[in-house]
């Protein structure tokens, strides 16, 4: 058996599922998994399922399901199970995501490839090199920002690139990036959103007395961390932790936010839906 994930995004209308299953049973498929969300504000039907059949031939597959779905104009992708996302990683000087992402890749527990790093400093080459992977420096000023930009987008092409990742890339990327890339670049930010703006963010945390802490991982638009929020975690902390406390118990969680960011998105179980997620975890 050959197993498939499906994804599904549409206007929400009567008769989708029944077309999607009997498209599933032309191609002798057997249903493994399957979740589904009827967004009632702004009317989007969203499906994500994984299945299994006999048919080899995704193209056969593909147009099995699509003759069925067509008239529901829909955002459809199909691929195998074990297709691995490609994934771009960009850092600049804090490596603990890098290093945290690149160890579960590593060990098996994140199934995608990165098949190059990029950075603004050169102080995670080594990290790089140690595990293999191109390295390439794309420092940024003022006056290259935008020439650096364009080679990045080279990269995401000539990489096959499937989606970008900022595991602490401590540069603002202009709009026309973002713009070339919806949908297609991660952030991890360092504080719980909507949260202490601007520099130094647990020491805000610390001088304000809070309670807990968290990271939130978001997909990047023009807007500096306002775009859709994927995920969110937090740190139950107490007054008598210092803002160096703080700071190393953030770092854990940031860590845990994006390694479980990029399994979600990787497994196409994460959905734009307006400026929000639908999140099939």
């Amino acid at each position: 058996m050959t197993e498939y994930v499906l994804r599904l995004q549409c206007a929400d209308q009567a008769g989708i599922i029944h077309a999607v299953s009997t498209g599933l049973l032309d191609c002798g498929a057997n249903i493994v998994e399957q979740a589904q969300f009827s967004d009632p504000d702004l009317n989007e039907f969203c499906l994500r399922t994984r299945f299994e059949t006999p048919e080899q031939d995704i193209e056969r597959v593909k147009q099995n399901i699509a003759s069925q779905i067509d008239r529901f104009h829909p955002e459809f992708t199909l691929r195998l199970t074990n297709d691995r996302r490609r994934v771009l990683l960009m850092v600049s000087k804090y490596d603990h995501c890098l290093v945290d992402l690149l160890y579960r890749h590593s060990i098996g527990d994140l199934h995608v490839d990165i098949p190059v790093i990029v950075s603004n400093h050169e102080d995670c080459r080594s990290i790089a090199e140690a595990h293999g992977i191109p390295f390439v420096y794309l420092p940024v000023t003022s006056d290259n920002k935008t020439e650096q930009e364009q080679a990045l987008l080279k990269l995401v092409s000539s990489y096959s690139i499937d989606f970008v990742v900022l595991a602490r890339y401590m540069q603002v990327l202009s709009e026309d990036l973002c713009n070339a890339l919806p949908g297609r670049i991660i952030n991890i930010h360092h504080s719980f959103l909507p949260g202490f703006v601007g520099a130094k963010p647990y020491h805000q945390a610390y001088n304000r007395g809070v309670k807990m802490i968290g990271a939130t991982s978001h997909f990047v638009t023009a807007h500096l961390d306002e775009g859709p929020i994927i995920d969110q975690d937090i740190q139950r902390v107490g007054h008598a932790q210092t803002a160096e406390d703080l700071v190393s118990i953030g770092r854990d969680v940031e860590r845990r936010v994006l390694s479980h960011t990029v399994s979600l998105v990787a497994e196409d179980r994460v959905f734009l839906v307006g400026r929000r997620t639908v999140v099939f975890a």
